[in-house]
């Protein structure tokens, strides 16, 4: 059984096949003071920065990309960022380094490291060692849905009292920020399945043992480290039946991938969803803004009508699971309904960015096809009688890919006007392996919709500019900061 804390190599799990690689560096000294984050600007590295510091260690880190906003957050407490990678980041002997997954084990900060033998650990190790250890871990994972879900868990443990300690993949703009130490008995984590470091190519989530875990959603993601659907099965077949015995799974009854994966757990499992036979049930779903009405049962009898102002059925799903998660802790119902009722989102999620000459223009971070039609179907239904502009750049390492080519044309059925933009960085992907955005285009046109291919951000701007009306709503779906198009936008509007 996993522990927690638990060194990978002492699962079985680390295999020393990177060359010059020292095994034995793998490890987190029993005395550390100063601590050194390669790759520290990246949302979670920035967020173990920021609670490394709190809890009183010397950080320091360094970045290839160093600029706003996650330059000035570390700014903001003491924390001296290195631009670039160089071996006399190094200089000051560090007690620990903690290695980003986007670092090769060739960047000259990894080979200085491995040359001084200083320590080193992955991002999940040092939670695990630092913050989570004592603690019970609440884990959120799936292919989408994980950070609206963390987060939302977060701040109903937060309204309840109970201070958890959080690592969330989105700023909780009820703190405004995407962690939290916390001094209670729990941790709530965004268990993520993409891999953990380059000496460690297995998923984030199984450096974690949780006490409760929700699994919202199982699908094919990540192309660039996953093969296939069934290999991403795998992984989550890894995580859920090493999950104590007296652990508490509860899974989406939407997915047979999920309920497939539930079977082979040992642990306790309760489904939620829309399934008759689920524990926890959503009998009913009913926009009425600026809320969304939810109407609970639990194991068939009436359970509390919750509202919340988070869009779409997809939020109502992760909005019950929260609830059942809440119900297993103990935690009042009426204080999960001020929770929910209070709850103001996420940055990039569903985030209204302005509103000019009576166009709205929201902000979202979606991007594989499930994400963007559930996105737009969410909208679509908020704005009822309102015309749905869909903005999308397919910008990460799988919708940059064929993978989702024939996919896509049928996630954007709730939008009245698109605009598809040319994937950028497209020279990092095979020629053969390309997803186009004009084949994409074109597909929507024989679907029936005025779909538009754009080659850059300045011309899908000008193009807004003279066809947005008032009343309309533009929704910006991407996973990057598109140009800043959002700010851009509602200048020229």
């Amino acid at each position: 059984m996993f522990k927690f804390g638990t060194p990978r190599e002492a699962r079985g799990l680390f295999s020393n096949n990177q060359g010059h690689l020292n095994v034995k560096q793998n490890r987190i000294p029993e005395k550390v003071k100063r601590i050194h984050l390669i790759a520290i600007c990246g949302t979670g590295m920035g967020a173990l920065a920021g609670m490394l510091k709190e809890a009183g260690f010397e950080v320091t880190g360094s970045d290839h990309h160093v600029y706003p906003p996650m330059s000035t957050f570390l700014a903001e407490r003491g924390i001296q960022v290195a631009k670039g990678f160089r071996p006399e980041n190094l200089a000051h002997q560090p007690d620990l380094v903690v290695v980003g997954n986007a670092v090769s084990k060739d960047n000259r900060e990894v080979v200085r490291m491995f040359e001084m033998a200083l320590p080193f650990c992955s991002l999940p190790q040092a939670l695990n060692r630092f913050f989570m250890h004592g603690k019970a871990a609440l884990t959120v994972t799936g292919t989408h849905g994980k950070t609206t879900t963390a987060a939302l868990l977060s701040w109903v443990l937060s309204i309840a009292g109970l201070d958890p300690g959080f690592m969330v993949g989105g700023i909780l703009k009820n703190f405004n920020r995407n962690y939290n130490i916390g001094t209670g008995p729990y941790f709530v984590v965004e268990g993520d399945e993409y891999d953990t470091a380059f000496f460690d190519k297995g998923p984030k989530f199984l450096h974690y043992t949780p006490s409760r875990a929700i699994l919202t959603s199982v699908e094919f993601d990540h192309a660039d480290i996953y093969r296939d659907l069934d290999h991403v099965k795998k992984a989550f077949h890894d995580f859920v039946t090493a999950m104590p015995e007296d652990a508490l799974l509860i899974a989406c009854d939407g997915s047979p991938t999920i309920q497939e994966l539930a079977a082979q757990a040992s642990c306790w499992v309760a489904n939620y969803g829309f399934g008759d036979g689920s524990p926890w049930r959503l009998e009913q779903v009913r926009p009425d803004p600026p809320w969304t009405q939810l109407e609970v049962t639990a194991r068939g009898e009436p359970f509390g009508t919750f509202k919340t102002p988070l869009m779409g059925r997809h939020n109502a799903l992760n909005a019950l699971s929260v609830i059942a998660v809440a119900h297993d802790l103990r935690i009042p119902k009426d204080l999960v309904s001020e929770a929910l009722k209070t709850f103001e989102g996420i940055k990039r999620r569903q985030e209204l960015r302005g509103i000019k000459r009576g166009i709205t223009v929201i902000d979202d971070f979606a991007h594989h096809p499930t994400e963007v039609r559930e996105t737009l179907a969410a909208v679509h239904a908020f704005y009822a009688n309102r015309r749905i502009i869909a903005v999308f750049e397919p910008r990460t390492n799988s919708s940059r890919r064929k993978v989702f080519q024939t996919a896509y044309p049928n996630s954007f059925d709730d939008a009245d006007l698109i605009c598809i933009r040319k994937p950028p960085m497209l020279h990092k992907i095979p020629t053969e392996d390309r997803f186009s955005s004009e084949q994409l285009t074109r597909d929507l046109v024989n679907r029936g919709k005025r779909a538009f291919y754009f080659p850059n951000t300045d011309a899908i701007i000008e193009h807004l500019v003279h066809v947005a009306q008032s009343e309309d709503v533009i929704l910006i779906m991407s996973n990057g900061g598109f140009d800043n198009i959002h700010e851009r936008l509602l200048e020229r509007l």
